[in-house]
């Protein structure tokens, strides 16, 4: 039986080519064994796990686990964590705050029909009016928290805590508080000092760091 040619390349026939692996095959050699060999055990993972829940539900642990959880979740909930970095002003200071974002590639709508340009820099304020300042405060500052809630009602401004606990706050004095939960708007508008106001300003957010005087929180 000839082989077939394509190109340079040799073809065996499917009969040739069964000898040849068959070949190869009936060397292969059983050398014995070389050491002592193990059983290879591998423990049902789920059954595992299964079995200490079993267990630590039964012993009480399973309880104790999760009421402590739920307690420390409570706690995170009622005090967050302080926003780092922040300090009581000692200097007054502001400045302007762009909230324009540039567009990364184009967007389109349904149709096809451009919406804007990848490189297009788009102001919110063009679309919206914010009628609430966010004003910044030490929670745990008494004189913060006096001149704030003093000075700004809800429907004025939302008061955003750095640090204290805006839940205890809110029982005692009846209104709503918010809390910059790891400093994310801080950040963002650059604030480093309490109180601090934000306020809508033509096309751009005005920030401003106040320092208080004795007698402003009336």
């Amino acid at each position: 039986m000839r082989p077939l040619l394509i190109g340079s390349a040799v073809v065996l026939p499917l009969t040739g080519a069964a000898l040849l692996f068959g070949a190869i095959r009936s060397e292969a050699r059983d050398y014995g064994q070389a050491a002592q060999a193990f059983p290879v055990i591998e423990p049902d993972l789920l059954s595992t796990i299964e079995a200490r829940l079993r267990s630590a539900e039964a012993s009480g642990e399973l309880a104790r686990t999760n009421e402590m959880f739920a307690r420390r979740v409570e706690a995170k909930v009622r005090r967050p964590d302080p926003v780092e970095g922040i300090t009581p002003a000692r200097l007054a200071r502001s400045w302007d705050f762009d909230p324009s974002v540039t567009i990364e590639r184009d967007v389109r709508d349904q149709k096809g029909n451009l919406i804007a340009a990848a490189g297009h820099k788009i102001n919110p304020l063009d679309f919206v009016t914010i009628h609430q300042d966010l004003v910044f405060i030490d929670g745990d500052d008494a004189e913060q928290l006096s001149w704030a809630t003093a000075h700004y009602t809800d429907l004025k401004a939302k008061i955003i805590f750095v640090n204290g606990s805006p839940i205890e706050q809110m029982t005692a004095r009846k209104r709503r508080f918010y809390f910059d939960q790891e400093g994310r708007l801080t950040g963002k508008f650059g604030i480093e000092h309490t109180p601090a106001v934000v306020s809508q300003n033509g096309k751009v957010m005005r920030v401003s760091e106040v320092v208080l005087k004795k007698g402003s929180t009336g």
